[in-house]
């Protein structure tokens, strides 16, 4: 698109310079010998067409579009001025080609445009003052050609609006036009290769839970089967997460809150059956997190019901989960995960902590770039994880599970 964008303005600014060179040179031979015009018009359109000419035949040489473009500006600025001023001064419809002089900065840059209509501006305001302190410029227009004069300018005005640069601007529309079909078709293109992708890994990852349910239910040893079954909690809370982004139109960006309730609404079910006392209390705006900060988010989320599950509520004992979201006013989040079970030991806390769901917890809260404290409360457990979102999450050396 900015090659395109190049191309249109050379174009743009070498017929320009073609048509307006040559039709000065051709002008003024006729406005000096067939019009009777005073000389200072007929050499100022000499000399500007003979330096547009070379201006113009220079850049094949150097490619220099930038100096090629203010050498025009500045010769047609000039010579516009001086033609105006000596054809009737603010009544002078040479005067427009001062206004094509601001489009033509505006075709160029912004930066350019909006440095021409100030100038100018400026110019055609102080022509219009020189009446008042009784300043004039001699007519060089014969008064019996001045309605030709007239034509001569406003059709020169209109040939280089619409002939020269309407075209361009309609070419330049089109092939903006046509690159904006083009990127929507690949942005298109890619997004279903993405969803399928997400899908493919979900498959992936329920083929690999389906592995891991056969292991345990071939596996004797109490200890194994709940290792085993730790396991594929962990990849299904991975697995929901890719299964969301392939639903969900973006696939960039998750629905957090249906995320986190389906996800405990599973683990409930795979530890107490669908007949439990377990009260399930989320709290959760409507946040939409990154796939890279979803997942090591999910599998903390994962630990904590886990093992407020295994270790919170013995057998039928009644309980709640609470899990609370909340953003912070400088952008971070407030992650809190409570429980109303039997709570552990702090005085053997640091020896709980060697237990592989708390690594996992506190490898996941490193991962997330953030603090996690645990504050004291009468009955259950409370974990409070301050993070922020991040673009991408650098695994570090160790972290890693």
């Amino acid at each position: 698109m900015e090659m395109n964008s190049r191309n249109s303005k050379t174009t743009l600014i070498l017929r320009a310079n073609y048509f307006s060179a040559i039709l000065m040179l051709i002008l003024a031979p006729v406005c000096y010998y067939l019009l009777d015009f005073q000389a200072v018009i007929p050499v100022c359109f000499s000399l500007y067409g003979i330096v547009i000419l070379v201006n113009t035949l220079f850049f094949y040489r150097h490619r220099n579009l930038t100096m090629t473009y203010i050498i025009t500006t500045v010769s047609a600025l000039i010579g516009s001025l001086v033609v105006t001023l000596y054809s009737g001064g603010i009544n002078s419809p040479f005067i427009f080609v001062l206004a094509l002089i601001v489009f033509a900065g505006y075709m160029a840059t912004r930066a350019y445009g909006v440095i021409h209509f100030y100038l100018i501006t400026l110019l055609i305001i102080l022509t219009y003052l020189l009446t008042f302190f009784d300043i004039h410029f001699e007519n060089a227009v014969p008064e019996r050609y001045r309605s030709i004069f007239s034509l001569i300018s406003i059709l020169f005005s209109v040939y280089i609006l619409g002939g020269i640069f309407g075209k361009v601007m309609l070419g330049s529309y089109h092939n903006l036009y046509e690159s904006k079909k083009e990127l929507e078709k690949q942005s298109l293109q890619k997004e279903v290769l993405l969803k399928e992708i997400h899908h493919r890994v979900k498959n992936n990852l329920q083929t690999v839970s389906s592995l891991l349910s056969l292991q345990s239910r071939g596996t004797e040893h109490g200890d194994a089967r709940n290792i085993l079954q730790n396991s594929k909690n962990r990849v299904i809370s991975m697995a929901m997460i890719h299964e969301m982004l392939y639903a969900y139109d973006d696939i960039s960006r998750i629905h957090y809150g249906d995320y986190v309730t389906q996800l405990a609404e599973y683990l409930v079910r795979s530890y107490k059956g669908y007949q439990h006392n377990i009260n399930l209390r989320i709290e959760i705006p409507d946040v939409r997190l990154n796939i890279d900060t979803a997942i090591p988010l999910g599998l903390l989320i994962n630990e904590f019901i886990t093992n407020t599950l295994k270790h919170g509520f013995e057998e039928e004992q009644a309980g709640e989960i609470c899990i609370c979201l909340d953003k912070l006013d400088n952008g971070a989040y407030l992650l809190e995960l409570t429980d109303d079970g039997k709570g552990f030991d702090r005085e053997n806390l640091n020896v709980s902590r060697r237990s592989l769901g708390l690594k996992l917890i506190d490898s996941l809260v490193r991962q997330l770039n953030g603090k996690i404290s645990y504050p004291e409360k009468e009955r259950g457990v409370t974990y409070q994880i301050v993070f922020t979102e991040t673009r991408s999450q650098t695994k570090q050396a160790g972290e890693t599970f």
